[in-house]
């Protein structure tokens, strides 16, 4: 058999070997219409760090209240996205601009820089996966999403991950975010308070508000910014929630740690 026959030939197998592991993937992961209109009892987050809290021999007591999008400030919600995902309703499971920006940066760097995962990546991953890195978990990843974006719109999309985003130790969900880091619901939030949360994304469990690290103040001054380039603030606001930012930023100093991955696979 001639070589460029022959490799057409291995070419064509490998596709269908592929195309028949995705297959059965599809039918052994879980169906995301259950959760189109009903609300999970638990995640696969919350029940990785419960366990690593057994483990660990201490006390675990998550806080979660699903609240629906129209009891969540739009503050938040436009933070989130420009911090996670501004792309979020033009894009499917994937923004294959932003993976080929970050891959782009990494090749330049010799390291991985950020990730580029979805709103709707990560909803697969805080439900069903945990944040365990590994090839699989990635596979698995892209495979929910796909199935995610095919089952739900994607105002319920974003709304299951502002209910189970992790924004602390034992904080799920805006509402309990923003209750425990500022004592007011995630309704009443100001636009500092919400750039705080959504820069913090990445790394909830070292954002400290009582000692800000250089990271977040980075990336919580970032957010405010890009809210005013995407019109979702004018001038006079983008000052104000400025000096409220610098407020909560007043304690940020110590030595500049390594800014977390925009991929939120902390372990």
């Amino acid at each position: 058999m001639p070589p460029v026959r022959r490799f057409f030939l291995l070419l064509s197998v490998a596709g269908g070997v592929l195309g028949a592991a995705v297959a059965a993937l599809w039918v052994a992961l879980p169906d995301p219409a259950t959760v189109a209109a009903k609300n999970p009892r638990t995640t696969a987050v919350i029940e990785q760090r419960r366990a690593e809290a057994t483990t660990a021999r201490r006390a675990f007591h998550p806080r979660q209240t699903w609240v629906g999008l129209d009891r969540i400030s739009p503050r938040l919600v436009q933070a989130v996205l420009v911090a996670e995902d501004a792309s979020f309703y033009a894009h499917g499971a994937f923004d294959w601009r932003e993976v080929s920006a970050a891959a782009d940066e990494s090749l330049r760097s010799g390291r991985v820089l950020r990730g580029a995962s979805t709103i709707t990546q990560q909803v697969a991953r805080n439900i069903w996966l945990g944040t365990k890195r590994s090839a699989s978990r990635k596979v698995k990843e892209a495979v929910l999403a796909v199935k995610l974006e095919r089952a739900l719109p994607k105002r319920r999309v974003l709304a299951l991950y502002l209910n189970v985003a992790e924004w602390g130790d034992g904080l799920f969900g805006a509402e309990a975010a923003a209750q425990g880091r500022f004592g007011v619901a995630a309704a009443d939030l100001s636009t500092a308070q919400a750039a705080l949360l959504a820069a913090m994304l990445p790394a909830p469990r070292r954002a400290d508000l009582d000692h800000p690290s250089s990271w977040l103040a980075r990336r919580s001054r970032r957010v405010v910014d890009r809210l005013l380039e995407a019109g979702r603030l004018d001038a006079a606001e983008h000052a104000h929630a400025s000096a409220e930012l610098e407020r909560y930023l007043a304690g940020s100093s110590g030595p500049d740690a390594d800014e977390p991955s925009d991929d939120p696979d902390e372990p």
